[in-house]
């Protein structure tokens, strides 16, 4: 359904007005256009604190792109700047700092002490007012767990407040900010995740922090088709945002198995004969659906490499008027089955090495929400599930989920107004998002570059003011 406000306020009488009664104003977000569209473009400004552990490595990232890639320098505590290499440009940030930025990127992973964290200050400050509309700020730190001194701890906790303040500063211009926290030694794992939190893809993605770790660096891929030669099953695949997660990871090169239920085989066989993928009709309720699921498998293509659990249904009633078929069928549909699909597939090796297991979450089951029990309940529990499954899988299979806010859908269409404008406009961004940005970042999760990305549980909500 198309945000007939969003147009409004982007007109010159629609900007105006809004301005007069204080009314937000939402920037038109920038999504990817090509696909060989460069991940960043215009001109990146990256700083470092004392004893950056990244720089370097994010220096080589970002010099890789056409962008015109700058190091900060004038002031003291970002000396270390200078280490992003040949390829950056020094600028002095002690004064008046011309120009705009498509992003800005610091390497906070040196910080030992809250006393130290002043460089975050010496580099935004100045800056922070000079970043370009759909802009992006990406810090880096380390994670906080891995810490052995209370001080340093204090120091890289820190980023995280300071990153989710700074996305809702700069929301209100289409801008991002987000967080990557990153085990000790694990720079080689860096690339995809600042890949996509500088790039159009990561559009709707704001206020998040991602914990990145040691892995085997992977090979070099072709970033127009990342995922060629690889298979992905996705269900819930017939429409809305399941669909868009088909065609985005078939347009990175994957062959996908679409699966949704009998009712919506019609629907099905056109999503997967426009991008040249199977269709499977099942009901992942049912008893042998496991098996099933796992024959369709073996026999049509031998096994998998993603396994994207996005299939979900709501039965909204508040506690007291629940019916218990309510309660027992969301549950099965939005967790029960995933485990019970994953199992099938692991006792039978049909889960490839290096694949990846992505399961869909909600703000929901963040935050929970009134009427939702039942979903809150489920929505939760695949984040339990995501983090006890990420320590004990095996052959650089890795497990994640997204939690979608307000994207624009069917279902949210059919919204009362009010509520689904507070929906929309209850974010940084203030606005929804689409299917899209949810099928990006899975396929984020699924680059053969993201092995280091386990365990993470990503928003795609604009900053939502709700939950965490």
């Amino acid at each position: 359904m198309s945000d007939l406000y969003l147009k409004l306020v982007n007109t010159p009488v629609g900007k105006t007005a809004a301005q007069s009664l204080g009314l937000p104003s939402p920037a038109p977000l920038s999504r990817l256009k090509r696909v060989d569209q460069p991940f960043i473009e215009g001109d990146v400004l990256i700083g470092a604190g004392a004893g950056a552990r990244a720089i370097a490595t994010l220096g080589s990232i970002i010099g890789a792109s056409p962008a015109g890639l700058h190091h900060a320098t004038g002031i003291e505590t970002l000396a270390d700047s200078a280490q992003a290499g040949n390829k950056a440009k020094a600028l002095d940030v002690s004064g008046e700092v011309n120009g705009k930025f498509s992003a800005l990127v610091f390497d906070a992973t040196g910080l030992k002490n809250p006393q130290e964290l002043r460089a975050l200050y010496d580099f935004f400050h100045p800056t922070i007012r000079k970043l370009a509309s759909n802009g992006r700020v990406l810090v880096i730190g380390l994670d906080p767990h891995t810490c052995r001194k209370a001080p340093q701890a204090a120091a890289q906790q820190a980023l995280e407040g300071f990153v989710r303040a700074a996305g809702k500063e700069i929301g209100k211009k289409g801008c991002t900010a987000n967080l990557a926290w990153m085990a000790p030694n694990a720079e080689n794992q860096l690339d995809s995740t600042v890949r996509f939190f500088l790039s159009a893809r990561s559009a709707y993605v704001s206020g998040q922090v991602v914990r990145i770790g040691k892995a085997e660096e992977a090979k070099a891929t072709n970033p127009v088709a990342p995922l060629a030669g690889k298979v992905a099953l996705v269900t819930g695949a017939s429409r809305g945002i399941g669909a868009a997660i088909a065609e985005t990871l078939a347009r990175d090169g994957a062959t996908v198995i679409g699966l949704d239920i009998p009712p919506a085989l019609e629907e099905l066989q056109k999503v997967t004969d426009a991008i040249k993928g199977k269709a499977l009709a099942c009901d992942i309720t049912e008893e042998k659906a496991p098996k099933l699921i796992a024959d369709f498998i073996e026999k049509e293509t031998g096994g998998v490499d993603f396994v994207v659990h996005n299939a979900g249904i709501t039965r909204d009633k508040t506690l007291g008027n629940m019916p218990e078929h309510f309660w027992d069928m969301t549950i099965a549909v939005n967790l029960t089955a995933e485990e019970l699909i994953d199992e099938e597939l692991a006792e039978r090796k049909l889960m490839r090495d290096n694949g990846r297991i992505v399961c869909i979450s909600s703000i929901s089951g963040i935050a929970g929400n009134f009427g939702q029990t039942n979903y809150s309940c489920a929505k939760s529990g695949v984040i339990g599930y995501v983090e006890s499954m990420a320590k004990h899988l095996k052959n650089g299979i890795t497990i994640n989920a997204i939690a979608p806010g307000f994207i624009e859908t069917q279902m949210t269409a059919a919204m009362p107004f009010t509520i689904r404008e507070a929906g929309r406009r209850m974010n940084s961004l203030s606005q929804g998002g689409q299917p899209v940005d949810v099928a990006e970042a899975i396929a984020w999760y699924c680059n053969p570059a993201s092995a280091g990305v386990n365990g993470n549980v990503v928003r795609v909500c604009g900053q939502s003011l709700i939950g965490k």
